[in-house]
């Protein structure tokens, strides 16, 4: 498989305090990878290394063969290494046009790029002139990864996206991610508390614990009952 992200023996921290410790994995290009664990294992540290936001103490990270572990992270973003923080992180008095305009480089791009996030999230498109911050909890979760998915980006970084969705908007974010990775070959990363829906969306998974991957595997049949044992320990 041609690797869309590849990181090898990353370890990363705060202060003295080591929470990313010798992590390897590879993301293949249009794969969906699910990273599950108890909160406090270290999983959104993970993100924020591969992104730049935390220095990398060793190792390396890859996108494609391009090495961007020193790159900071808006050259990342330029070579699509996109991230949906777990956080509502909109600017609440713009209209939904100018947050989903931040998604972009050009004016050429938005235009564009609006028509197809169009088909996906249809209720956002038809409201372009609203306030974000008149949005529902749910529907400035959607403008997040509308925003994101602007950019057409090759590595797709989502961050606890369900966390306070009801449960049709969680079914609505993963058909909306579905139609992603098959029409435009977005690769992803899942980080998610809620199994079902990662499970539902992921071809693999890793199980991360105190800073380390303890388990990996395709998604099969008994995936979530594997994962629930790690969790429990």
């Amino acid at each position: 498989m041609t690797g869309a992200l590849q990181v090898e023996g990353l370890a990363s921290g705060y202060g003295t305090s080591e929470v990313v410790s010798d992590v390897s994995f590879t993301l293949a290009k249009s794969e969906v990878l699910a990273i599950v664990g108890r909160n406090g294992m270290g999983k959104t540290s993970l993100l924020k290394t591969v992104l730049g936001f935390l220095p990398a103490w060793r190792g390396t990270i890859r996108l494609a063969e391009t090495d961007v572990t020193r790159m900071p992270p808006h050259l990342k973003r330029r070579l699509g290494l996109v991230y949906v923080p777990q956080e509502q992180a909109l600017f609440q008095d713009l209209t939904i046009r100018d947050n989903l305009r931040l998604g972009v480089f050009t004016d050429r791009e938005f235009d564009a790029a609006l028509d197809q996030v169009g088909q996906w999230f249809p209720v956002l498109t038809q409201r372009l002139r609203q306030r974000a911050g008149t949005l529902s909890g749910g529907e400035q979760k959607m403008l997040i990864l509308a925003r994101a998915l602007m950019a057409r980006p090759a590595v797709l970084l989502l961050d606890e996206v369900t966390e306070g969705l009801q449960p049709s908007l969680v079914d609505r974010l993963a058909n909306v991610l579905t139609k992603v990775q098959h029409e435009i070959g977005t690769s992803m990363i899942v980080i998610e508390q809620h199994l079902p829906f990662a499970l539902g969306i992921a071809s693999r998974y890793l199980v991360f614990k105190r800073g380390e991957v303890v388990d990996s595997s395709r998604v099969d049949a008994g995936a979530a009952a594997r994962i629930e044992t790690h969790m429990r320990i």
